[in-house]
């Protein structure tokens, strides 16, 4: 009888503590980008651990492929509640700062569901389905959207609180009340919905954000919400990474007069000489005393290193020619002489494509590939982006849903025109670790550097899955087109690489798969915009990783005997690499404001000034040096020299 009982107590006990917390406020969807979600718990007693406790939420949008099941799961152990009884799990920007951040846009608008279990992560992986075994508590949500009927009866909860019930300007937040039941109203995370409780002391970081040079100095203020009822001491750090104590000095020690409210520390960065590239300090809290909470932290500054070094190339606005050459091995091209037709397309691939040479990696190097393949000849702490043409910090690749002001991964060939989507893993795994290729491993296409570059966020949205071409995607407003041939070269590479991916005239619809255009335009593109020592010293490198390269930079002319003038004629040997047959020849100054001598070729030649968008502007025949006079407005144009059969193209800027 007394072993009866005193299983009874045991599990009464057990029952009481695993029921002790609750989901006490959620604000799911914030103004802007959802930068400022959060879920705030509460147990009925302060100080509680919620070790051995998950949080899970549930998809129950009845059309969606995980309807009714999870989609995020949140590991609480680690966590205590406050004075309060109170823990927050949000962004960063949510003030007061949350014990634990997730990162933005994370938490789901519509018809969902957030619930708190008796449970690991391991439980709960995505895309399981709700259930009440080991359910501590549950709320069911929506913006504005249907009723959740699946969770509903998943859960055997039939009330659903609508966030956005005054509209979604209004910026609300869903919170219990003492009774146990939800209402809707200005957000309230780290505090009681009741207004009772502990009230903290705030303190709030103020710096300007601007980036700083090395050898700047700035001030940093800690300030509280009311004044000090003692005298508050701590500390803050700036250290992040490569940026530690070597790179500032200044003090890091914040002191706060009983009655004061402010505290402010100057910080001087040094300009060394080193080449560390740029950097960002983060300051963030010490530890605060009892009594005070951040109302923001983890703040991050740009340090811009003065020290970068320079490529003795240009850019692809400002090109220069010959001065990167191949390093493809000598006689990497000569299986392709004296063929023709699809007999020289297979030996092409052969190449390219070949099993026992050629490597494959994942899209998480592939970031790592850029930083030094898209790498601006003018500044090495920048990537170069292709169609916005112009340079961003490598520190600026984007990490989160924003993408504004960021650079990420642009597929030249769409992911889901390939059909490569989800091909390889974003984590990565460096140089000396990869799989085995060929011509059918369309998955590979993921994360080929070939037609992979660095671009701006937004532009890269923009082009989105389209064709190119004066008809579909034609670059961004004022664009010079210096993206242009690369483009071509790396789609006309991808169509002989992979085995069911094609290159057609026209535009087919956007969702067409294994099928890109437009065919002719980039015949023309790769023509009046011709490989440049950027675009060599891109290839070089891609093939230290791949150990293959684009035959299309290193002989652009074999596009049209695959696709265009020359198709069906025999590829000769005097057009390798090691023989080329385009001329050589300088074009000075430029930019310029029109006038520019042109020497460098021997005998009779004739020249065309085409416009990027294929519009001859002028044309002559001369011999020798000469001075061309062109009156046409400012921005970029190709000028296109040929004599004795030879025939080469160069960028010329018109300021």
């Amino acid at each position: 009888m007394k072993k009866y009982l005193y299983t009874f107590l045991l599990t009464l006990v057990a029952t009481f503590s695993f029921s002790q917390v609750v989901i006490n406020e959620l604000d799911s969807d914030t103004p802007g980008i959802d930068d400022k979600e959060f879920v705030e718990l509460k147990s009925t007693t302060p100080f509680f651990s919620l070790d051995g406790y998950v949080l899970v939420f549930f998809n129950g949008n009845p059309t969606a492929s995980n309807a009714n099941r999870s989609y995020l799961t949140i590991n609480l152990s680690g966590l205590v509640t406050d004075a309060n009884g109170l823990v927050v799990i949000g962004s960063a920007l949510v003030a007061p700062v949350p014990q634990r951040i997730i990162a933005d846009n994370l938490i789901q608008n519509g018809e969902d569901a957030v619930a708190i279990y008796l449970g690991t992560p391991d439980d709960f992986p995505d895309f399981t389905l709700a259930t009440t075994t080991n359910l501590i508590d549950v709320l069911i949500y929506d913006t504005s959207d249907p009723q959740a009927i699946g969770l509903m009866d998943l859960f055997n909860v039939f009330v659903q609180t609508n966030e956005n019930q005054f509209g979604q300007a209004a910026n609300h937040s869903i919170q219990r009340k003492n009774d146990g039941t939800y209402e809707v109203k200005i957000p309230t995370p780290g505090a009681n919905n009741d207004g009772s409780g502990i009230q903290f002391n705030g303190i709030t970081i103020t710096v300007d954000t601007s980036h700083k040079n090395e050898g700047d100095s700035f001030d940093i203020t800690f300030t509280t919400q009311n004044p000090t009822l003692s005298d508050l001491n701590f500390s803050f750090l700036l250290n992040n990474g490569g940026f530690n104590a070597a790179d500032f000095s200044g003090n890091l020690n914040v002191f706060i007069p009983q009655g004061g409210t402010t505290f402010t520390s100057t910080i001087q960065i040094i300009d060394d000489e080193l080449d560390e590239g740029d950097e960002e300090m983060r300051i963030r809290f010490g530890v605060i005393p009892d009594g005070y909470v951040r109302m923001n932290d983890n703040i991050y500054i740009r340090v811009i290193d003065n020290d970068f070094s320079v490529s003795p190339w240009g850019t692809p606005l400002n090109p220069t020619y010959g001065v990167v050459t191949s390093t493809a091995p000598a006689g990497y091209y000569d299986s392709l002489n004296g063929k023709a037709g699809a007999v020289l397309t297979q030996a092409l691939q052969d190449i390219i494509a070949n099993p026992n040479v050629v490597r494959a990696h994942n899209y998480g190097d592939i970031t790592d590939i850029l930083k030094l393949a898209d790498q601006n000849p003018a500044n090495n702490n920048q990537v170069w982006l292709m169609y916005v043409e112009q340079p961003r910090a490598k520190l600026d690749f984007q990490t989160t849903g924003s993408s504004t002001g960021k650079w990420n991964r642009e597929h030249i060939y769409p992911q889901s025109r390939g059909g490569f989507s989800n091909g390889t893993s974003d984590t990565a795994d460096g140089i000396d670790i990869w799989l085995p290729t060929d011509a059918n491993d369309i998955l590979a296409g993921h994360a080929d550097a070939h037609h992979i570059r660095a671009e701006d966020g937004p532009e890269n949205s923009s082009r989105n899955n389209r064709d190119y071409g004066l008809n579909d995607y034609n670059g961004p407003t004022g664009n010079l087109g210096s993206w242009k041939g690369d483009v071509a070269r790396a789609v006309f590479y991808m169509a002989v690489r992979y085995n069911v991916l094609n290159v057609v005239n026209g535009n087919p619809p956007d969702n067409t798969l294994y099928e890109l255009g437009d065919l002719a335009t980039l015949l023309t593109w790769n023509q009046t915009d011709p490989s440049d020592d950027f675009e060599m010293n891109r290839n070089n490198y891609i093939y230290t990783w791949q150990y293959n390269r684009n035959p299309f930079i290193d002989l652009p002319q074999l596009a049209d005997y695959i696709w265009g003038a020359n198709a069906g004629q025999v590829w000769q040997g005097n057009l390798s690499v090691e023989n080329p047959t385009y001329l050589d020849f300088n074009l000075y100054p430029n930019p310029s404001s029109g006038t520019m001598t042109l020497a460098g070729v021997e005998g009779s030649y004739t020249y065309e000034v085409i416009t990027i968008d294929g519009q001859r502007v002028a044309a002559a025949t001369a011999n020798g040096v000469t001075t061309l006079t062109l009156d046409v407005a400012s921005g970029m144009y190709f000028i296109k020299v040929t004599s004795n059969d030879k025939t080469s193209s160069k960028k010329i800027i018109i300021k």
